[in-house]
């Protein structure tokens, strides 16, 4: 049967290879020898330039294409430039990574505005001995919008088969001529404070100042209390305000209450109500701002190629914050909270850490048994893209779906945008960061990968080294039962909804069954499914509900010489 939308035609005569050949260069599009030429502008470079160079060609001038990139965005394409020299021009063609198309050749011809821009690569002397050029940044911002990176106007272009494109008939280079600039820092507010904190053990692998940002919400009477000490719930997510506190009335409009209901939570402005209220307990809620050069969070563990997160954060920077701001400074009083990459770090942080942290609250995670990671099975299966469904047919692996199960984006599509925004693991974006917190690095001290971005083959020997050391959180935990089981009792508080948006709650599901069996039916840990069709922004109970679960968790737990200032903080001091 032909493909939808073919047709069938009688087979032609053999044409002479002359006239062949003559038909070849007559159809043939015009961007395939052509490309984007890119000029470097010296206003803006004083040395040469390492990073990635990215062009976005979309259908309209707002917003700017460079400020809509994404995997619903405009079209882009990427390359590698080393030592881009100040002046010098880059053509960005056929050869350079694409997505959503298979490549510059297949732009359907039209109208379009393009914009390049430069992602800014910093030289990195690693403490391994590695010398690489990563996106370093201390700030939670995407990589291809960090601070730093270069970009051009705007440029209005007529392209695709048989428009002009390329050196000597395109329209003028596009001119790297702006910078983005520096984000400004956040600023105190009488119920928050900002915090910047140097972490000597992150410096020493990085080999520059690595910075771990907080943020600190204060509970009701703090600075009227000098004296009392208050359980410390640390938050694990991409935003700038623990749980969204946010008191101003102003943000309270009909989208943002849209989103929280969707979410079974409140609005940042309903959260803020409670937390000044008079019943509500007092506790201290922190937050982090901790990209690691692989992505906007460097997932709160130890690893190979994010550096020793784990250990930063637990001898330096938390014990620090609970200094400042007069944590109890006790396991029982120390909560870690999360939702997706959120959710994995707090289960890999109490895991990891058992006898430092009191207690999980983990939402929707990231893949906690890397028997689903999402849909692959990365120890059994053969590729990351293909599904076979007998011998003779293949579908796609879904990456993200519908509450109703209708398949959005597949994996090979993911893996291709990740493609463009960087090579050797440095798009910023989501399987490169599960590759370099999970698995080793290679002999080249970039992440050693567990697939090959063009065909998804699996490496067997990288899954087995994630699984080995820690990563594959189920796994971790069922190796490591005998010791964690008396340590974990209790703490361990799981949510997911029952068609999370990426499949995440497959992997919830196969960890509840290991814990079921390495500990039994009645070992204490909670786990709760939204149904029916509930997303991967599916919570049990308001934020303010996990707070106040948290408080008596805290509460009930307390060792039984735990001071009156230690322990009486439910209504406040």
């Amino acid at each position: 049967m032909p493909a939808p939308g073919s047709v069938r035609h009688a087979r032609p005569r053999a044409a002479a290879p002359w006239l062949l050949a003559l038909l070849l260069i007559a159809l043939a599009p015009a961007a395939s020898a052509a490309g984007f030429r890119v000029v470097l502008d010296p206003a803006v470079a004083d040395g040469p330039v390492t990073g990635r160079l990215i062009v976005a060609v979309a259908r309209s001038a707002a917003p700017e294409p460079r400020q809509a990139i994404g995997l619903n965005g405009p079209a882009v394409f990427g390359v590698d430039v080393d030592a881009l020299a100040p002046g010098a021009e880059v053509v960005v063609g056929a050869d350079a990574a694409a997505y959503p198309l298979e490549s510059l050749d297949a732009l359907p011809a039209g109208d379009y505005h393009v914009q390049a821009v430069l992602v800014r690569y910093t030289r990195l002397d690693r403490a391994d001995g590695h010398r690489l050029w990563l996106p370093l940044t201390d700030r939670r911002v995407p990589f291809h919008a960090k601070p730093g990176n270069l970009y051009s106007a705007v440029q209005p272009m007529v392209l695709g088969p048989g428009a002009a494109l390329g050196p000597g008939a395109a329209p003028a280079p596009l001119r790297l001529a702006a910078k983005v600039p520096e984000l400004p820092e956040l600023e105190d507010t009488p119920w928050i404070r900002r915090v910047r904190i140097r972490s000597d053990t992150l410096s020493a692998f990085w080999g520059v100042p690595i910075h771990v940002g907080a943020s600190v919400l204060l509970p009701r009477g703090f600075d009227e209390h000098p004296d009392a000490r208050y359980p410390v719930v640390y938050v694990f997510g991409h935003g700038d305000a623990p749980f969204g506190f946010d008191p101003d009335p102003a943000s309270h409009d009909q989208a943002a209450v849209a989103r929280a209901r969707d979410a079974n939570v409140e609005t940042g402005y309903e959260f803020a109500q409670a937390w000044q209220g008079d019943d509500f307990p007092r506790v201290v809620a922190i937050t982090f701002e901790h990209p690691s050069p692989y992505f906007v969070e460097s997932y709160a563990v130890d690893s190979a190629n994010n550096g020793p997160y784990g250990e930063a954060l637990t001898t330096e920077i938390m014990p620090e914050l609970e200094r400042r701001f007069r944590g109890i400074g006790r396991p029982h009083a120390r909560i870690v909270e999360g939702a997706s990459t959120g959710g994995w770090e707090a289960l890999a942080l109490q895991l990891h850490y058992p006898e430092f942290f009191g207690g999980a609250w983990v939402f929707n995670p990231d893949p906690i048994d890397f028997r689903n990671y999402l849909l692959s099975d990365i120890y059994a299966d053969d590729n990351m893209f293909a599904v076979p469904a007998n011998e003779w047919l293949q579908a796609e692996r879904p990456f993200r779906r519908t509450r109703e199960g209708q398949p959005l984006l597949d994996m090979r599509h993911l893996a291709a945008f990740e493609a463009v925004l960087g090579s050797r693991g440095r798009s910023g974006y989501q399987l490169d960061i599960w590759q370099a917190t999970h698995g080793p690095a290679g002999t080249d001290g970039y992440p050693r990968l567990l697939f090959d971005k063009r065909t998804g083959a699996i490496d067997r020997e990288v899954a087995a080294w994630m699984r080995d050391n820690g990563y594959d959180l189920s796994a971790f935990a069922r190796e490591n039962w005998a010791r964690l089981a008396p340590l974990l009792r209790g703490k361990l508080h799981l949510f997911a909804g029952e068609m999370d948006d990426f499949y995440l709650n497959l992997a919830v599901y196969r960890f509840e069954r290991m814990l079921r069996e390495a500990g039994g039916e009645d070992y204490p840990a909670r786990f709760e499914y939204g149904r029916p069709m509930k997303g991967h922004n599916w919570h049990h109970t308001s934020w303010a509900g996990v707070v106040r679960e948290m408080a008596a968790h805290v509460e009930a737990n307390a060792p039984a010489a735990a001071s009156d200032s230690d322990s009486d903080f439910r209504e406040g001091p």
